[in-house]
Formats: C-alpha cells, sequence, structure tokens
C-alpha cells in the first residue's frame, strides 16, 4: 500500500507540473507588460506659423496680410530622462516640403479668388499678370517679390497626463536625422514640471535577435483625452534587419497580418512611437512605416542619436517610486501597492498609469485577490503562525526551573563539609609555652578510622602551659588571660583546664576525644 501510495503521490506531482508548464509553452503571445514606458509616451505636432504680406499693386497697392497653421507632422515620441528629452522620427516634426509655397497658393487663392488648390507644388495661371505675380510671390525671395513671408515651426507636445493637457508644451529639435525615418531628438522650451521632472522610459542595450520575439507598441492616435488613451497592441519581431531599413514584423502563427496591422497604426498616429520588448517592457526601437507595410528602427540608431545630440537617458525619481508600485501590483500585494502608487502621484499628480492602478488596488485590497491578507490569513491559521512571544516566555522558564533542578541536584550529591562557623571570634591570649610539649601525631588525610577528620590549615591558639607535681607527670594548667605574672607551679584540682595535645583545642571535662580532630583526649 505504501509503494502504491507513493506511486500515485509521484503520478499527480507530474500531472500538476504538466498542467502549469502546458499553458505556458501553448502561449506564445506577448504579455503586453508596457506599464513602464506607457506613462512616458507623448503626442507630438509639429506646425508651421507662415505670416505672409501681399503686396496687390494691380490697381492700387493693396498690402494682404495672412497667417497661416501648416502642418509639418504628427505621431508619437518617447521621453527618455526627467529633464523632457524625447525621441521621435524626424518625418513627425520635419519635412521637405516648403510651407511658403502652401502660403502663396493660399493667399492668391483667397485674395483674387482664382482655383489654385492649397497645396505645396507650384501653379500656373492664365491670367498672365496674375501669373506674374504669382511666380514673384513663390520663393525665394526676390528684389521684385509679391509677398514677404516669415515662418515659425511650433512643436508642442502632450504628455501622457490625467486631466489631459489641451495646451501642452513646446519643444524644440536638438539634432534632427539626416533622413526622415532617421531619430530626431527634442526637447521642452520653457515648462517647469518640478523637481521630479517628467515620467521616462527605460532604453534596452539591443534589440531582440530570436525569431518571433514578441513586442508591443504604443502611442497615441490623437491629443489624449479622457476618452482617448494611449493605444497598445502586440506584435513579433523577425530575424535579420537593421540600420534604417528597419526590421519586419510577423506573425509566426499567420493568423494577423502585422505589417497592415501595425501601418494602420503609423498612419493613424503611432510613427515614431516605442516598441517594447516583452520580458523586461524596455524600449528596443522606434515604429515607422505607414500603409500596408509597418517596420521597426533598432535601439542602436536610437542611442547613437542621442549621443550626437549630447542628450543622456536617464531614470527619475518617479521613475523609482512608480517601479517598487508596480513589483507590489504585479505580485497581487494590493494592500502594499496602494500607499506606493500615492507615492507616484504625489510626485507626479497626472500620471495615468499609477492613477487607475491604484483605483484598481483599492478595489482588490484585503480581498482574496490580495495576497498579503492570503498570507496574513494562513500565517494565523497554521499551527506554526501563532505569535512567538508565548513560546519564547515559556522556553525561558524552561531553561529556570532545569537551571535549578540541576543546582538543587549539585547541591545534594556533595559530601559533607565543614559547619560554617560563623564570623570568626576575638582571638584569645595565648598559652605560655609549654616546658616539654607533646609530639603531633602525623595523620593521614584519609585515616582508617571511622571518624577520621580531615585536616586542613588553621591558625590555631598556642598550646599551655604544662605543669607538673612531679617529675614526668605533667598537668595543663590554663593561664589566667588578665594576669601578667607567670602561673603558679603548685599542683592544681580538677579545675585544670585540658586542651587537645594534636591541634590545642579547648577540651570539656567530659570528652573523650577532641571535637575538632578527633585526637584521643590525655587522661
Amino acid at each position: 500500500m505504501r509503494r502504491f501510495g507513493s506511486a500515485v503521490a509521484v503520478f499527480g506531482g507530474l500531472l500538476l507540473a504538466v498542467a502549469g508548464v502546458a499553458p505556458a509553452l501553448a502561449h506564445e503571445h506577448p504579455s503586453g507588460i508596457t506599464d513602464l514606458v506607457t506613462p512616458a509616451v507623448v503626442r507630438i505636432e509639429a506646425t508651421a506659423h507662415v505670416d505672409i504680406t501681399l503686396l496687390d499693386h494691380i490697381g492700387e497697392l493693396v498690402h494682404v496680410e495672412r497667417s497661416y497653421e501648416v502642418p509639418i507632422g504628427s505621431g508619437t515620441g518617447t521621453v527618455i530622462n526627467p529633464d523632457g528629452g524625447m525621441v521621435t522620427l524626424t518625418r513627425v516634426v520635419k519635412n521637405d516640403r516648403d510651407v511658403r509655397i502652401y502660403a502663396a497658393n493660399k493667399i492668391f487663392s483667397e485674395h483674387f479668388k482664382v482655383k489654385i488648390p492649397a497645396d505645396f507644388e507650384r501653379h500656373k495661371l492664365k491670367d498672365d499678370l496674375l501669373n506674374h505675380h504669382l511666380q514673384e510671390c513663390y520663393p525665394p525671395k526676390q528684389p521684385t517679390a509679391t509677398c514677404i513671408i516669415d515662418v515659425t515651426t511650433e512643436i508642442k507636445v502632450f504628455p501622457n497626463i490625467n486631466p489631459a493637457d489641451t495646451e501642452g508644451f513646446r519643444a524644440e529639435i536638438v539634432r534632427p536625422g539626416d533622413k526622415p525615418d532617421s531619430p530626431a531628438v527634442l526637447k521642452p522650451v520653457g515648462r517647469a514640471d518640478g523637481s521630479a521632472g517628467l515620467p521616462t522610459a527605460p532604453l534596452a542595450a539591443e534589440v531582440p535577435a530570436k525569431d518571433n520575439s514578441p513586442v508591443a507598441v504604443a502611442g497615441f492616435t490623437g491629443r489624449p483625452a479622457a476618452n482617448l488613451p494611449e493605444t497598445v497592441d502586440i506584435a513579433h519581431l523577425r530575424a535579420g534587419g537593421a540600420g534604417e531599413g528597419g526590421r519586419q514584423f510577423k506573425d509566426p502563427e499567420n493568423k494577423v497580418n502585422e505589417p497592415e496591422k501595425l501601418g494602420a497604426l503609423v498612419d493613424k498616429g503611432l510613427l515614431g512611437g516605442p516598441v517594447i520588448e516583452d520580458k523586461k517592457g524596455e524600449v528596443v526601437g522606434l515604429l515607422l512605416g505607414g500603409g500596408k507595410d509597418a517596420r521597426m528602427i533598432g535601439i542602436r540608431e536610437v542611442t547613437k542619436a542621442l549621443a550626437e545630440a549630447d542628450v543622456a537617458p536617464a531614470r527619475g525619481p518617479i521613475d523609482a517610486a512608480f517601479e517598487q508600485a508596480l513589483t507590489r501590483f504585479h505580485t497581487h500585494y494590493y494592500g502594499d501597492a496602494v500607499p506606493a502608487f500615492q507615492r507616484v502621484l504625489d510626485l507626479y499628480p497626472g500620471h495615468t498609469v499609477a492613477a487607475a492602478h491604484l483605483k484598481t488596488s483599492q478595489a482588490k485590497r484585503g480581498t482574496a485577490e490580495d495576497e498579503g491578507t492570503k498570507r496574513a490569513a494562513a500565517s494565523t491559521d497554521a499551527p506554526g503562525g501563532a505569535p512567538l512571544w508565548p513560546f519564547l516566555v515559556g522556553g525561558g522558564l524552561l531553561v529556570l526551573v532545569v537551571l535549578a533542578a540541576a543546582i538543587l541536584l549539585w547541591r545534594r550529591r556533595l559530601p559533607d563539609s565543614e559547619p560554617d562557623p560563623g564570623p570568626d571570634p576575638e582571638p584569645e591570649p595565648s598559652p605560655p609555652p609549654t616546658l616539654n610539649p607533646p609530639p603531633v601525631q602525623a595523620r593521614s588525610v584519609f585515616g582508617e578510622q571511622v571518624d577520621s577528620t580531615i585536616v586542613v590549615g588553621r591558625s590555631f591558639p598556642a598550646l599551655p602551659k604544662i605543669s607538673s607535681t612531679s617529675p614526668g607527670q605533667p598537668v595543663l594548667v590554663a593561664r589566667d588571660p588578665g594576669s601578667s605574672t607567670a602561673p603558679d607551679p603548685r599542683p592544681t584540682e580538677t579545675t585544670a583546664q585540658k586542651y587537645c595535645t594534636g591541634c590545642g583545642m579547648r577540651l570539656g571535662p567530659a570528652h573523650s576525644f577532641c571535637a575538632y580532630c578527633g585526637q584521643p583526649a590525655k587522661t
């Protein structure tokens, strides 16, 4: 039975392992982790402000003044440092079309009521006089020019914040690319966003080399608004392709025509948007193309353009706080994520992703989905999850009891020792020296007698003077402590004090042995 139970357990474990791995192997689509990048995605709109004055001197001299806003380009950009440094494609902010030609066509059509397309092409009129004035209006400027034209380029950036910034902030080109699909570097002009700066996107070190590498693209199809958030879609990179030619996209399962799908997004406004690697959520390139084709220019060209513009990618305090909050959020510790996202919003109140995740975290905090709540409940319910302090106190008491028992047992096993004599008594006066003291018998520490006593080092009072009435029969006589004269040599009666001849201890009249050393008393 034991072998059968073990086999069942192993088989069940293998089934669970396969069930857990199989979905991972079957799911080949990107996870869509773009939270690190989307806060730094911005909408970019470039326009040319043209002031034109037409000198109409066909009849009376008339100065006709007009101002036109001529679109240059629009698309998506990515903030790469807290100071507001951005990257996008050059054709988003600059093109080869001459807006002065557009303004000349426009003002002639409006003033002289003639049909001239409002485009960037030079046209001719059937009326020779009007045609002559029109040709003199086109650039370049000549001494006989009939138009005075002044052009200023304005680049506006609309950040991904909530509530939306309808005015945006101005930016200027730090370094344009050599070609329309080359990276362009921008920086803000006259904008103060506080000491924390702007949210930034992390840049990858290299492009994934593996074929069908999963990625995501992000950007805006218009100015950010409550009903127009950023657009995010998934794709896969094909192997090969580098430089400004770009790297192509392809769905490995051929279910979706990814070049056509992404080309449509480019036309809607994702031109120049970031291409985001799936695992780390870093920018690996910029989206380009249009129509039925879309490609990616790699991160190597982007970092090269930044280096030539002397703009260094960097991460700021907003990003550090946001990454900590995202870690708690994506691991489902919603209770811990709430204060973390609030910290992000303190640094950057318009942070749309932090605000959305904060709302979700508040709704799930303390619920069954909150991993923090699950662990707290598990630690409370589990037998080993009780508080530690009762066990520590009990352990301490047990140690004290064991120590006390050991001390008592040790004291009981000690041999009988000499009773404590208490404080030392006052020294007695030394008796006078004896004439012939008896020899002290040497005793072994471990004597053969049952009542043998261990002799220890101790000072004893001097032996009393020995007196006798006849030669050969000494009698111990006590000396009067207060007397300064020699004792009476005459024989004494039964009141004479006796002392032990072995140790000098004072003996009573009825003592047969010394109470201290066990020496038999001399009679």
